[in-house]
């Protein structure tokens, strides 16, 4: 087996873990969103980089110190970026709904993640339509699974309400969030020389990317921290930590941050031998699918009708094809 192949099936596992790590939140409904993306920020972006860094890649201070400071600040810029990309996210889900907005924001992000390396590379021809036809491909993928998503919202009786928000503002926080969460996979691109540090002193190829997750999430998790504290002191949620029978729900919100930071760890060692212009629209498209999936398991298209069901089936089957093409452009 080949690095690619051997790459693409760590995407796989990566896609499948990122696209189910949001389902423990179906059990902790004692507590608000915020409380438990709170709990996640802490887990996922405080807790477990510094830990994993620490453990794999050996004289730290020394690799920050070998790298000039401007990378380890764009890096950090990037993760900060990206925290920001979240709250638009709430913004957009707000103004246009969850399933509009999770297809445009992904479909921007896998987009954006793929073409900015590519055009800042020296790619021969043949691959660069490859990538181009697989973005199209991506970008068509989640317009579909949007469309389904509304279907689905106005079969069920919870169509966008035009007085409630203004959709294009809503739209426009799509945009905002799916340029922001595309800044994860081009921090760790812009990162590589940390990376290569690292290597240089005793780090192996697998793990040394954790130098470089280690300050784009940690400054990811300000914004997080800053937004969830600012809820949760809005809607006076505080006390549903202490509620009864919820201890578990940090254990859950544990599992989240393990499946989250999990499956990017393994896009960090996926990427090198794929290239981020390949790897990062496949992790999206990947992450589409099985949150599409979940949601079919879950009974969220329940009551909506087939029509609805089977567009969804469309954008996924166009998503797939999108895998392949990208997948051959390794």
């Amino acid at each position: 087996m080949n690095n690619a192949m051997a790459a693409i099936i760590l995407l796989v596992v990566a896609g499948v873990m990122n696209g189910s790590f949001t389902l423990p939140m179906k059990y902790t409904r004692e507590w608000a969103w915020e409380n438990t993306w709170l709990i996640w920020t802490i887990w996922a972006l405080v807790i477990f980089p510094p830990v994993m860094t620490l453990a794999t890649v050996p004289d730290l201070r020394g690799v920050y110190s070998s790298v000039a400071p401007a990378i380890i600040i764009t890096v950090a810029a990037c993760g900060a970026g990206w925290g920001i990309s979240q709250v638009f996210f709430g913004l957009a889900v707000d103004s246009v709904g969850i399933a509009l907005a999770f297809s445009v924001i992904l479909g921007i992000s896998a987009a954006v993640g793929a073409l900015v390396p590519l055009f800042q590379s020296q790619a021969e021809t043949r691959r660069e339509i490859l990538v181009l036809a697989g973005v199209a491909l991506v970008v068509i993928g989640v317009g579909i699974c949007a469309i389904a998503g509304r279907r689905r919202e106005a079969a069920l009786g919870r169509a966008l309400d035009p007085n409630k928000a203004s959709v294009t503002r809503g739209l426009l926080y799509c945009a905002i969030s799916g340029v922001g969460s595309a800044l994860v996979g081009i921090g760790l691109w812009l990162g590589t020389p940390i990376g290569v540090a690292a290597e240089h002193l005793g780090a192996s190829i697998t793990w040394s990317p954790n130098a470089i997750w280690l300050p784009l999430m940690l400054a990811g998790a300000i914004p997080n921290l800053i937004y969830c504290l600012y809820l949760i002191g809005k809607n006076h949620t505080a006390n549903r930590f202490a509620k009864p029978a919820t201890g578990g729900y940090f254990i859950l919100a544990g599992i989240m941050g393990i499946f989250w930071f999990g499956s990017t760890l393994m896009y960090g060692i996926a990427v090198r031998p794929l290239g981020t212009a390949v790897a990062w629209p496949i992790f999206m498209s990947l992450i589409v699918i099985v949150a599409s999936i979940w949601g079919v398991l879950t009974g969220e298209w329940k009551g909506a009708g087939k029509r609805p069901l089977q567009i969804m089936y469309g954008g996924v089957a166009v998503l797939i094809l999108a895998i392949i093409v990208l997948s051959r452009a390794s």
